[in-house]
């Protein structure tokens, strides 16, 4: 095989594209803790909603996946310099330590419960677990590595008619593998535990992410760039023909609604609890196009954004904790105390939180841009730092 080091452009495409995602994820973040309808109602439900609202949760199914998918990439791209031994192992303790800091760190930012009444399990944890199969399988043969993500993400799908018949009905170490779910920890009264990001597709879709970064250093840049155009428009193709067929990818089907508009909203209303291989295919298939497309990676707009995509996991925990010293804040000029915060709602998991208040979808617009812009400065100031003190191997795992 002719390997060939990717070349800074395309580098810059795969941070711009993250970059962009991180973005777009605090939108759905600031709607989760800001709007109104929040906590009352599903965005999705084309019963209910509106194609503003509908449109600002969808939108946001791009983030997860891609992420995940770019951490195989970069889990490539790092075995380009790094023996399988020493990316085995880092892919293992780093896959370990952000399981740690789901549980410990993201869940106090999302949740404002000092006392851990309910443990968050979602995406860092989806993330940290991938990270660990994966510096398993990486000893395998190539192909074979490839056909285990391959399998995954393609027949996942497939245990659906299983978990149907069985109602749901599975046992504990199932909820973790392929269906979300709430539970009590035994032994410690009074606190829970959602794996709401079981880890089985997306850890496939890891896999399939760590087996595509090959494409960015097997090959140039033009046919680099067809295959990863081709690849986007593929799985686009896929889910259209996939989902118009109504018969497997995901366990929800859609239907005929009122109107068109209504009806498309059913047809792109996929499932991400857990990721479905057409909700993969549609939102990965137009972030890898987009990927494709990217010609200019040097415009001001795109290197402020490229920021954001090279310090991921340290903008995704600052935007938690100011989005809730943010809500903290508004929940007590609403005439709430900081004690009434504390307590909660009895059933609710969230401190600060009580279903029905908020505000509109533009207040949300608003706390998102301010929240994203507030957080460009340290962004870069992390960015320069880790690039200036590379010797820092600690850095490697923020």
């Amino acid at each position: 095989m002719n390997t060939l080091l990717p070349n800074k452009s395309r580098i810059a495409s795969i941070d711009l594209l993250r970059g962009a995602v991180m973005i777009i994820m605090a939108l759905d973040h600031t709607r989760d803790f800001f709007h109104n309808q929040a906590l009352t109602g599903d965005p999705l439900d084309v019963n209910t909603t509106t194609p503003f609202l509908y449109f600002t949760r969808w939108i946001t199914h791009l983030c997860a996946p891609t992420f995940v998918f770019l951490s195989g990439v970069s889990a490539w791209l790092q075995s380009q310099r790094k023996t399988k031994a020493a990316l085995s192992q880092f892919l293992i303790t780093r896959g370990l330590w952000l399981v740690f800091m789901e549980l410990f760190i993201v869940t106090l930012g999302i949740t404002g419960d000092i006392h851990y009444g309910f443990f968050v399990l979602q995406t860092i944890w989806s993330i940290g677990i991938s990270m660990v199969f994966l510096g398993l399988v990486i000893w395998l043969p190539f192909s074979a590595v490839l056909a285990i993500g391959l399998i995954i993400v393609l027949g996942h799908n497939s245990l659906d008619f299983a978990e149907a018949a069985r109602k749901g009905d599975v046992n504990l170490f199932w909820h973790f593998i392929h269906v979300p779910t709430v539970f009590p920890l035994p032994y410690w009264s009074n606190h829970m535990v959602g794996v709401f990001y079981p880890f089985l597709p997306w850890t496939g879709l890891m896999i399939v992410g760590y087996c595509f970064g090959r494409i960015f250093t097997a090959y140039d840049e033009a046919k680099r760039n067809r295959l990863v155009l081709f690849t986007g428009i593929g799985a686009l193709l896929v889910f259209i023909i996939l989902r118009a067929i109504n018969m497997y990818g995901d366990p929800f089907h859609w239907s005929q609604q009122k109107d068109s508009l209504y009806t498309f909203l059913s047809f792109m209303n996929v499932t991400k609890y857990p990721p479905s291989l057409l909700y993969m295919c549609a939102t990965l298939g137009i972030t890898i196009t987009f990927m494709a497309l990217v010609k200019n990676t040097s415009s001001k707009l795109a290197k402020i954004i490229i920021v954001y995509g090279r310090v991921p996991f340290f903008y995704y925990i600052l935007h938690f904790y100011l989005l809730h010293i943010i809500n903290i804040c508004c929940y007590i000029s609403r005439g709430h105390t900081l004690a009434e915060g504390m307590k909660g709602v009895p059933g609710l998991p969230f401190k600060f939180a009580v279903p029905g208040e908020g505000y509109s979808l533009w207040v949300v617009y608003g706390i998102w841009a301010a929240v994203v812009i507030a957080l460009y400065p340290l962004c870069k100031w992390y960015d320069n730092y880790k690039t200036n003190h590379r010797e820092k191997w600690w850095l490697s795992y923020l």
